[in-house]
């Protein structure tokens, strides 16, 4: 049965488990899906409990947006719609102009959760704050949220600004969040949505060896930096990374679950979590990643599995991009 919580320092009730909706088109990392398909897909999370749905104007160039729209459309009063500008500079006209556009796209009056997508640093955080405030005082927005924020960005814009949740890159064999940043977080009071929450299908159990991962999903940290696409300059970890999955695999045949339900419940028992994003190409696995929700895993068995995991938060260490060496995010 899925389960809700208020979205940090509000009253608006978001569901744990929430849609990614960066997988319903193309990119470096994901096939997409034909309309049909992505509109099914959404139907059935609405229909399975879930009413928190993420998108951003950079998923498809606003294709995501327009998708989501036309599969809410007539049943907007059951979700919580959360975007993210695409702008290369986060100046205010630029910012201002990006959610019109996002607002036009997703047919909608007001977008319930907004987040700056990445840092920027070509204008003043005072300019974007304004931009951003602005649109929640003309009611275009609801609340407002950030995305990629390491601890000084966090807190130059909560000087600023409100910060309902800050989405970072969160799972078992990456827990960067958890070395500097989660203090700052209890601190304001924002709530944390994780993504690539089964860090792109490894946490699921599709790859038994770093050579089977597909060139647009060995682009992490946790591989070599002589992958191809890769954008870091480091050896990686893919040793310590795949005997952890080995471990997490064993205690999910144990505890007979699906290892993608296990890394899910994992992260919902996290402290500062307040929902999970995930992806799904089709209604069966919409409900499949549902079944998190209703499992509650023991004191010993989270202990178990942060053992397990710890060997590839050490090789990682605190830098919250998965994908490029620091200090791209500060």
């Amino acid at each position: 049965m899925m389960q809700y919580t208020a979205l940090n320092g509000t009253d608006l009730k978001v569901s744990r488990i929430a849609y990614g909706c960066m997988t319903t088109v193309g990119s470096q990392t994901y096939a997409g899906l034909e309309e049909a398909q992505a509109i099914a897909t959404i139907y059935a999370a609405m229909d399975q409990g879930i009413t928190l749905f993420d998108t951003a104007r950079a998923y498809g160039g606003g294709e995501s947006e327009r998708l989501l729209g036309k599969a809410v459309k007539g049943r907007r009063d059951q979700v919580v719609i959360a975007s993210k500008p695409m702008g290369p500079t986060l100046a205010r006209d630029e910012l201002i102009e990006e959610c019109e556009q996002s607002l036009k796209d997703l047919g909608v009056e007001t977008i319930d959760l907004y987040q700056i997508h990445w840092p920027r640093h070509q204008h003043p955080w005072a300019e974007t704050a304004d931009a951003m405030l602005r649109l929640k005082e003309s009611g275009k927005i609801r609340h407002i949220g950030v995305c990629n924020f390491g601890v000084e960005d966090f807190a130059n814009w909560t000087e600023l600004a409100e910060c309902t949740t800050n989405q970072l890159a969160y799972n078992m064999i990456f827990r960067a969040v958890e070395q500097e940043l989660l203090p700052h977080l209890k601190e304001q009071n924002a709530g944390i949505l994780c993504y690539s929450s089964v860090a792109q299908g490894l946490l699921a159990g599709r790859y038994a060896s770093a050579d089977e991962v597909p060139v647009g999903r060995a682009r992490t940290r946790h591989f070599s930096n002589d992958r191809e696409e890769a954008r870091h300059g480091e050896a990686g970890c893919e040793a310590e990374t795949f005997g952890a999955i080995a471990k997490v695999r064993a205690i999910a045949e144990r505890e007979g679950l699906s290892m993608s339900t296990l890394s899910l419940a994992w992260l919902l028992s996290r402290p500062m979590v307040t929902s999970v994003l995930v992806g799904a190409s089709s209604p069966e696995q919409v409900k499949q990643n549902v079944e998190a929700a209703g499992v509650s895993l023991s004191p010993e068995t989270i202990a178990e599995l942060d053992t397990a995991t710890d060997p590839v938060k050490r090789a990682l260490g605190p830098s919250l991009d998965m994908w490029a060496s620091p200090p791209r995010m500060r």
